[in-house]
C-alpha cells in the first residue's frame, strides 16, 4: 500500500513532521510519497531517512518515496 501526502505549500520542518506522523501507520515494506515544494524538503526528506533508518526509493522534482524498514 502507498499513502501519498500532499505537503506543498508547507514550509520547513512541517512535511517531515507529517512524514513522521505517518510512516508508522502503514506496513513495513509500504511506502509513502511526499508532495512537497518546499527547497528544505529535498536536504531535510533524505537526512530524516538516514537518522531513521529508512529507505528513500526515490527523489525526483518534488516528490519523495519513502519505504518503511522498520
Amino acid at each position: 500500500m502507498n499513502v501519498e501526502l500532499d505537503c506543498r505549500g508547507l514550509l520547513c520542518p512541517l512535511p517531515v513532521i507529517k512524514l513522521a506522523k505517518t510512516l508508522p501507520t502503514v506496513a513495513i515494506g509500504d511506502t509513502v510519497t511526499v508532495l512537497a515544494d518546499d527547497p528544505a524538503a529535498a536536504t531535510d526528506i533524505p537526512a530524516w531517512c538516514r537518522m531513521r533508518t529508512q529507505d528513500l526509493v526515490s527523489a525526483t522534482q518534488n516528490q519523495y518515496v519513502v519505504q518503511r524498514l522498520s
